[in-house]
């Protein structure tokens, strides 16, 4: 996961911060599930709580008017947050594996997704350039 400055993060759009998100989710799964396998409890419940607290940002960062996928990305959220509370209790790698298939899954989507998207700049740039062709046979 690269390293990311204040002033980089306002650089980002939010699409670019959620895909950080997600990256930094996987990372902290991945690790938790390392240090259990090495008894590392504290160092592995710290990165449980961290890859919890992402899932929440993740959820308060959903908007609910897109329709039913942010409603459907909550339960999810909630359902990882769970296993995670879960396997951090019982140290219990296999939950953390399952929350992380997910979140892979997830996280691929999204990274498909935002290859596809347009560049919000050409959109706008498109749109000048409609409006001010609209706006040159308006005056001709």
């Amino acid at each position: 996961m690269e390293f990311l400055s204040e002033e980089m993060i306002y650089q980002k759009t939010p699409q670019e911060l959620t895909a950080f998100l997600y990256e930094g989710l996987i990372e902290n799964l991945e690790q938790a599930m390392t240090l259990i396998e090495k008894k590392d409890y504290i160092e592995s419940n710290k990165k449980l709580q961290k890859a919890n607290d992402i899932l929440h940002r993740l959820g308060v960062g959903l908007k609910y008017e897109a329709g039913p996928i942010a409603e459907q990305l909550d339960r999810l959220y909630n359902f990882m947050a769970d296993e995670l509370v879960a396997a951090n209790l019982k140290k219990d790698t296999g939950k953390i594996q399952g929350v992380l298939k997910i979140v892979g899954e997830i996280a691929s989507a999204w990274s498909i997704a935002l290859k596809k998207t347009p560049n919000p700049t050409q959109k706008i740039n498109r749109k000048v350039a409609a409006y001010e062709s609209s706006i040159m046979r308006i005056n001709q």
